[in-house]
């Protein structure tokens, strides 16, 4: 008869360990969230159970992508592990909610959360250049959205450059993915001038990567300005609400990045006729006042020339009145001393005096014999 074997705690523990191991690297569970608790800001703790059993957990909060609350359905991968002293539990890996309400309740609680905050005031919105010369593209290079833009942002601009970093746009790795694609982006010696991310629609399981609180707040801080279209019209993520712009499609992003040449061509031809004909008008009126300025011109210099002209004749009026020449032909003379000074006055003059007067005809010489001067009156 064999005999079981006998184990000390800790030998059972490591044993069962590596069992655990071997058979359940990682299991993935989903059920509702009981029991949800943080301590220190650091260990998470909780339960999912359904109606005739619970299983426990343990992770930390950086594995917390999305808002929990007790009742919300979750799926979490994770590995199951003996612990020494705490009993049986699962190691969070990754850890999502399934279900629309779920994840709707989640997103909720989240955005309430972001918008307190200020995550996605239009203040913390960059300017995004359109066209951009270069596109940083985040997709899945097998999806429909890839290819709807590549042909649309052809089709309409064409000659853009667009660097594809291919990501998985759901699933457990889908977080990482895009983060550290935005981070690829932005750590470039020349980043791109616009980074679009985008993938086309599904269920809202495939989508809640989009609300998670990592993906999320990577889109609001990315140095880079940033376009996010997820799924169709009606769908709504949270990146979309933190991005520098947001699209309602895949579609509609390459239609924002870029304007149809077409429009392009048209408007700038447009543009043109009217710069024809408003410059040939302004041209028209710009002439017709330089003729009339001219004209304004010639009749001031001619009322200045008029002006001067009269100005003349009085000036010359007035020095011919004042030419002791016209003077002297009105009778007058100026008598001058032998040293040529002219003499204004009789108190000037005494007896035996030499004096030279000057005529408008003639110029004589006299000798004062006498002096008889007047008295003042």
């Amino acid at each position: 008869m064999s005999q079981d074997p006998i184990f000390a705690p800790s030998d059972f523990v490591a044993v069962l360990n590596q069992t655990l191991d071997y058979a359940y690297p990682n299991v993935l569970i989903r059920g509702e969230v009981a029991e949800f608790r943080i301590r220190k800001n650091r260990w998470v703790y909780f339960k999912l159970v359904d109606s005739t059993a619970s299983v426990s957990f343990f992770g930390t909060v950086q594995q917390l992508s999305h808002e929990v609350k007790e009742g919300m359905l979750f799926q979490v991968r994770g590995f199951p592990r003996l612990h020494q002293l705490y009993g049986f539990s699962i190691q969070v890996q990754f850890m999502q909610p399934v279900g629309e309400g779920s994840i709707k309740k989640s997103a909720d609680i989240l955005i309430e959360k972001l918008k307190k905050e200020g995550l996605f005031d239009a203040s913390h919105k960059k300017f995004v250049e359109v066209p951009p010369r270069r596109i940083g593209l985040i997709t899945s290079v097998e999806s429909a959205a890839y290819h709807d833009v590549i042909k649309i942002l052809n089709q309409r601009w064409g000659g853009l450059s667009i660097e594809l970093i291919d990501v998985h746009v759901q699933g457990e790795s889908a977080q990482s993915d895009i983060i550290d694609a935005l981070y690829t982006f932005e750590q470039q010696s020349t980043p791109p001038d616009a980074v679009l991310i985008t993938r086309g629609g599904g269920s809202a399981e495939d989508l809640s990567v989009f609300s998670s609180e990592p993906v999320t707040r990577a889109v609001a801080s990315c140095s880079i300005p940033t376009v996010v279209a997820i799924g169709h019209e009606t769908d709504v993520s949270l990146a979309e609400l933190a991005a520098d712009m947001r699209a309602s499609t895949p579609s509609n992003a390459a239609e924002l990045l870029v304007p149809d040449r077409k429009d392009v061509r048209q408007y700038l031809q447009q543009s043109q006729e009217t710069l024809r004909l408003y410059s040939h008008r302004v041209l028209g009126s710009q002439r017709d006042e330089l003729v009339e300025q001219r004209k304004q011109l010639d009749m001031l210099v001619l009322s200045c020339l008029d002006w001067h002209k009269t100005n003349l004749n009085r000036m010359k009026q007035i020095i011919m009145a004042l030419d002791p020449n016209v003077l002297l032909q009105r009778g007058y003379s100026v008598i001058r001393d032998e040293a040529g000074q002219v003499i204004r006055s009789g108190a000037m003059l005494q007896k035996e005096d030499l004096l030279a007067i000057q005529f408008s005809d003639a110029d004589v010489n006299a000798l004062v014999q006498s002096v008889h001067k007047r008295s003042k009156k």
